[in-house]
């Protein structure tokens, strides 16, 4: 969805106009979201990045871009995306704007999940305006992002006068605003985490354990499964909830739990953990049967060895 065709798209005044954009750190964030301003008529005039990886990114999202310091990216840019991991946010903003980077005026935009303006307050404090725009999304670091950020949610967080813009800078890379609230950004953050990169973590290690068992080609099993599981899930909650744990059958979950023991040990505190939380859910959601629940929460507490 183009900003041109969203059915909420600002009134021109409250448009951005188009801006000079740098980026500094070049990991798989900034090159995307630069690309994609690009393709809303902004213009991307500098980046800075020093691994071989930052710099291969660059050149194929961001090709006759220049490569320079994070102050002459300051230097050069009305629009400035500060896409650094979260740890090191604070510094890098602290360090720009003591060092005289920070112009007034200059939109400073940091993509982290975890923090909202705050962290900008340094910026701030020098004349910059402060922007959180998070992309809900996994990027991969290759122009595919790009296009992958249609119909992204973006968790946006910005002072009230700024409101705007940041919405109006999201629907142009087109994105969907989320409006999230600075107290609430590390629990935000926290969600996103639980469920895109636990889910990684999970698909894999179900894909180790089937070829374990001799599956062939587990990917294609799995995936077919998995995304059913998600679609049902985002539609229906824990009514999507279904196998063994969710019927209450405890031999079953004792059995899953041995197999695991002997051929991958390193599964079953996951498996555990996991298993607890739905028998959790599954009660609470009425689909557990409570006469079946004690046996199966006695497999889970002992951990299947009695």
């Amino acid at each position: 969805m183009n900003a041109h065709t969203h059915p909420e798209h600002p009134s021109p005044q409250d448009r951005p106009a188009r801006l000079t954009v740098g980026v500094v750190g070049t990991g798989r964030v900034g090159p995307a979201l630069a690309a994609a301003l690009r393709l809303a008529g902004h213009r991307p005039v500098a980046a800075s990045g020093v691994s071989d990886a930052s710099v291969r990114r660059a050149a194929a999202l961001l090709p006759e871009v220049p490569l320079v310091t994070p102050a002459e990216v300051l230097a050069r840019a009305e629009l400035v995306l500060l896409t650094v991991p979260d740890d090191a946010l604070p510094g890098l903003v602290a360090g720009l704007a003591e060092t005289g980077a920070v112009r007034p005026g200059q939109l400073i935009v940091h993509t982290s999940g975890r923090h909202g303006t705050a962290v900008l307050d340094p910026a701030r404090r020098a004349g910059a305006l402060p922007l959180a725009l998070h992309p809900a999304m996994t990027f991969t670091g290759t122009p595919v992002d790009v296009d992958r950020l249609a119909g992204c949610s973006f968790g946006v967080t910005a002072p009230d006068e700024l409101r705007l813009a940041a919405e109006a800078l999201v629907i142009e890379m087109g994105g969907e605003p989320e409006w999230i609230a600075e107290e609430s950004r590390p629990l935000y953050h926290a969600a996103l985490a639980l469920g895109a990169n636990h889910l990684v973590t999970l698909v894999a290690q179900a894909m180790d354990l089937l070829r374990t068992a001799g599956v062939g080609a587990p990917d294609r099993m799995l995936g077919p499964l998995l995304g059913a599981a998600l679609d049902n899930v985002l539609r229906s909650g824990d009514a999507a909830l279904t196998g063994p744990v969710a019927r209450g059958d405890a031999g079953t979950v004792a059995a899953h739990i041995a197999e695991l023991r002997a051929h991958a040990p390193q599964a079953v505190p996951g498996y555990l953990a996991m298993a607890r939380t739905t028998a959790d859910r599954a009660l609470a959601a009425g689909l557990l049967k409570p006469e079946l629940a004690e046996d199966l929460l006695g497999v889970l507490a002992d951990g299947g060895t009695a």
